[in-house]
């Protein structure tokens, strides 16, 4: 799904570059650029837990914290 998205906001960010709207295409590039981080960092954290060396292969810890699952659990 991030793969979609990264490319199908990618392709929007530069038609509309090409055709002179470069406030929405800097927004579109901005989204494809998130969307692909996310998608790359899913690669990394997959590959570091089938492998099992996890030393380097991801993110560092203080920008992990941002994007950490939650448990799912909640105290109602």
């Amino acid at each position: 799904m991030c793969l979609i998205i990264t490319i199908l906001f990618l392709v929007m960010g530069i038609q509309n570059l090409i055709n002179g709207y470069y406030n929405m295409a800097a927004l579109q590039i901005v989204i494809a650029l998130g969307f692909g981080f996310m998608l790359w960092r899913n690669i990394q954290i997959t590959r570091c837990e089938r492998t099992g060396n996890c030393g380097g292969c991801t993110l560092p810890n203080w920008l992990t914290k941002w994007f950490h699952k939650r448990d799912g659990h909640s105290d109602s």
